[in-house]
């Protein structure tokens, strides 16, 4: 692959240009991961996309149904009731998805030794002194 210019109509120098700015931020991959599997209340989000505040988790939400990646669908009762589901769009980018969500289950325990390793020399001030 060579690099290609930036494409003046679209901004974006590839497809994978593309992808990454719809997909960026921590959260959205996993997001749009539990959303395969069908609609999702927020609590069921929170639930599962461990680890996010709750104004993180709204942010990337917000900016994945301004993407059409998501449609929210508010049922005006109280308390609040909204859930969220991949439109089209958000449906095949999930599919894109996939072979990534492979190689980690096929790789995630080497994965985590390497992450393990690497915790290890951050910590460590003689080990990043000898990597100098």
């Amino acid at each position: 692959m060579t690099a290609a210019p930036s494409d003046p109509a679209t901004g974006f120098t590839c497809g994978l240009d593309a992808t990454l700015r719809v997909i960026a931020g921590k959260w959205k991959p996993l997001i749009i991961y539990f959303l395969i599997q069908g609609s999702n209340r927020y609590g069921a989000l929170k639930r599962a996309v461990r680890g996010v505040s709750d104004k993180m988790l709204i942010q990337q939400l917000r900016e994945l149904e301004a993407d059409g990646i998501v449609t929210r669908r508010d049922y005006q009762e109280v308390p609040p009731r909204v859930d969220y589901t991949l439109t089209p769009l958000g449906h095949s980018l999930a599919q894109a998805l996939v072979p990534l969500c492979n190689w980690g289950s096929d790789n995630m325990e080497t994965v985590a030794e390497i992450f393990s390793e690497r915790e290890r020399w951050q910590a460590s001030p003689t080990a990043v002194a000898s990597r100098r």
